[in-house]
């Protein structure tokens, strides 16, 4: 019925319902370019019943009708499933091109696989059960946080939601952003880096004085707490604190499997920084996920002057400045549910990088090939949709 609507408005001939439904199969079964897909389209027993230009022209059609078809597939969607309204996750990726020169929103950015390619951006907004809500695309050299106001106030507008829990990272928790959605019965709850508080509220949240544990009343100092009996308990404290005219809840966790962990993460990132000192590798990194952060650099001579010889060595303040914050995670909120509850829907914030994951790998979203944006952004439409049909699938058969 979407289909036929947009149709008739364009006076299309052929039929883009039998287009589109093309398009989102062959994403999920054989992904590939568009002139693939319609040459793997004619072993179906439902043969094609329209050329491959039209596919091409099709992508046009649907860029222009985008929100359209991304509100009434919403609304619609709500017939197969219960769609959880109450949470929102926000989450940005970009996908690289195979071109040499950025052309439209296809621009060199900061690629989150650290790739040397023009990029583009999606913004994606997940319901609080996993299920793809809506999405936008915007230029790859865009900053992402002023990305999502414009898509939340399409959802207030096209979707009929009104009241609701937006959930983001701390790269998409701007002062505005949080200020967006402290009003109109709108709530957030965002992760909050420790190292960007203000001194007196970083030292009051790695005090290890004054935690609880939810449900109890008892008062732990975390440095004397027994480590096996709490090895999966998680401690917290919070407050309320106002700043750029926003009072917000600030909540830290503390949690020894997590610390752990991440002492277990950094310890190999040393060993593989202590070889690149052996092999004297560059130092220099952007990679916040790179051993060479805890590596320092210095040129000397064999007197100590400054010259050009180069000496990498292990930067012990670093390791130590790092560890500091091991087992140690905070968020902000405007909500005063339980903490159990506002950390458990924090946490779940890993669906949305499992539907980046899907459209990466198993639809194979990227690289691009196509040059026009309205034609990218239909083909970021199929994945989208086709990642709907796939939850959706999952969903009915984890049911039966």
């Amino acid at each position: 019925k979407i289909c036929k609507n947009i149709s008739e408005q364009h006076k299309i001939s052929y039929n883009l319902s039998d287009v589109l439904q093309m398009l989102i199969t062959t994403r999920l079964i054989a992904p590939s370019s568009k002139f693939s897909s319609y040459e793997y389209a004619s072993k179906f027993l439902q043969q094609p019943t329209f050329d491959l230009q039209h596919v091409y022209r099709s992508l046009d059609v649907l860029s222009a009708h985008s929100d359209e078809i991304q509100a009434a597939v919403y609304e619609n969607s709500q017939k197969l499933i219960d769609r959880n309204k109450e949470v929102l996750f926000y989450d940005c990726t970009n996908y690289f091109f195979e071109i040499e020169e950025g052309r439209g929103d296809a621009q060199y950015g900061k690629s989150k696989e650290h790739r040397p390619n023009p990029i583009v951006q999606m913004g994606l907004f997940l319901d609080g059960d996993g299920f793809p809500l809506c999405f936008s695309m915007f230029a790859g050299n865009q900053n992402e946080q002023p990305t999502l106001k414009p898509l939340e106030k399409k959802i207030l507008r096209e979707f009929n939601l009104s009241e609701f829990i937006v959930c983001t990272d701390a790269g998409l928790a701007s002062t505005e952003n949080r200020k967006f959605n402290a009003i109109s019965g709108r709530s957030y709850i965002v992760t909050q880096s420790l190292k960007t508080l203000k001194s007196f509220l970083r030292e009051w949240a790695l005090d290890p004085n004054d935690w609880k544990l939810n449900g109890s009343n008892h008062v732990y100092n975390i440095d004397d707490i027994d480590e096996q009996l709490h090895k999966n308990s998680i401690f917290y404290k919070e407050r309320w604190i106002k700043e750029n005219g926003l009072e917000q809840r600030l909540i830290v966790s503390y949690s020894i499997k997590e610390r752990d962990y991440q002492k277990t993460i950094r310890e190999k990132q040393i060993a593989r920084g202590e070889k690149i000192v052996r092999n004297g590798f560059s130092a220099a990194t952007r990679n916040q996920n790179s051993p060479k952060k805890y590596l320092s650099e210095t040129r000397v001579t064999e007197d100590g002057e400054v010259a050009s010889k180069k000496i990498l060595s292990l930067d012990l303040d670093k390791i130590e400045a790092e560890a500091r914050f091991d087992g140690f995670y905070a968020v902000c909120t405007t909500l005063e549910k339980d903490i159990k509850e506002i950390l458990h829907i924090n946490k779940m914030r890993w669906q949305v990088e499992a539907a980046f994951r899907t459209m990466k790998s198993e639809f194979k979203a990227r690289p691009v090939y196509l040059r026009n944006d309205d034609r990218i952004n239909a083909h970021f439409l199929t994945c989208f949709l086709s990642l709907l049909v796939l939850k959706i699938i999952e969903k009915k058969v984890a049911s039966k």
